[in-house]
């Protein structure tokens, strides 16, 4: 089973980071690496190549946007936020669309529920949300891929201590009216050592990004592991499904499938 490289990029503008992600993909052979890039960008929005532009409802001249070739519609980055981008090849790993974005959104829940932040998928709507609390229902991370010749690109944001402003001005991944949230906001803790030598928790601010950003890696890193082992074992799909909802919260066990384009 190889091993996926994670590669810290730290800020970097938007389209040379997409432009570098479509130059490593069509170089690919048979032994490059696959790899998670965790990128924060300054503020842009991005469209899918499908997206309908008018889903961006007050542009703002200091943010641009970029027109993209993942699937979905309408988002944004901006510090604050990890992306998380996977160069990976599916045909080597033996793994199919489906799993692989089953696989990407359960790192997200495992990643949100390290910091006590409950979350869920919701059928037909993209994306991770979470499932208890005063934000219930608000999204608080993106999904969006593109494959190409067997292999993707593209991968997930998950919003931390970011300025929640430019969301407002779009209908987030195409939905009107849609609370997008970031893990500050929504009461996420992480624990911390008091003066006396015990363990409490604290509010999670941008002191932890890289933090978290690693925590995802990680995260995406076992379950992909995972789900190649599954492969490997020629596991039918349907086996595969019934364990993962087995093994999965139940707030966690409704599946959907992420907009995405093919090549």
């Amino acid at each position: 089973m190889q091993a996926i490289e994670v590669i810290e990029r730290g800020r970097e503008d938007y389209a040379p980071c997409f432009d570098a992600m479509r130059a490593y993909t069509a170089a690919r052979t048979a032994e490059s690496p696959d790899q998670i890039w965790l990128v924060e960008h300054p503020p842009v929005y991005t469209l899918g190549q499908a997206g309908d532009p008018s889903h961006l409802l007050s542009p703002d001249p200091a943010i641009p946007l970029v027109r993209i070739d993942r699937g979905g519609q309408i988002t944004y980055h901006g510090p604050g936020q990890v992306v998380a981008y996977l160069l990976l090849d599916l045909r080597r790993r033996g793994l199919m669309v489906r799993e692989l974005v089953h696989a990407i959104e359960q790192a997200v829940l495992d990643t949100l529920a390290a910091y006590n932040l409950p979350a869920e998928r919701k059928l037909g709507a993209p994306g991770i949300y979470l499932s208890d609390g005063p934000h219930r229902g608000a999204k608080i991370a993106a999904l969006g891929l593109k494959i190409r010749n067997g292999c993707s690109y593209h991968g997930v944001s998950l919003n931390v201590r970011m300025d929640l402003d430019p969301f407002l001005r779009i209908n987030p991944c195409g939905y009107a009216g849609l609370e997008t949230v970031d893990m500050a906001r929504a009461g996420a803790t992480v624990p911390a050592s008091d003066a006396d030598g015990g363990v409490r928790r604290e509010p999670v601010d941008a002191r932890h990004q890289p933090e978290i950003a690693r925590r995802l890696a990680a995260a995406l890193c076992d379950v992909l592991a995972a789900a190649q082992a599954r492969a490997a074992a020629g596991e039918p799909a349907a086996n595969q499904q019934a364990n993962r909802q087995a093994n999965e919260p139940a707030a966690t066990a409704s599946g959907q499938l992420t907009p995405l384009t093919t090549a």
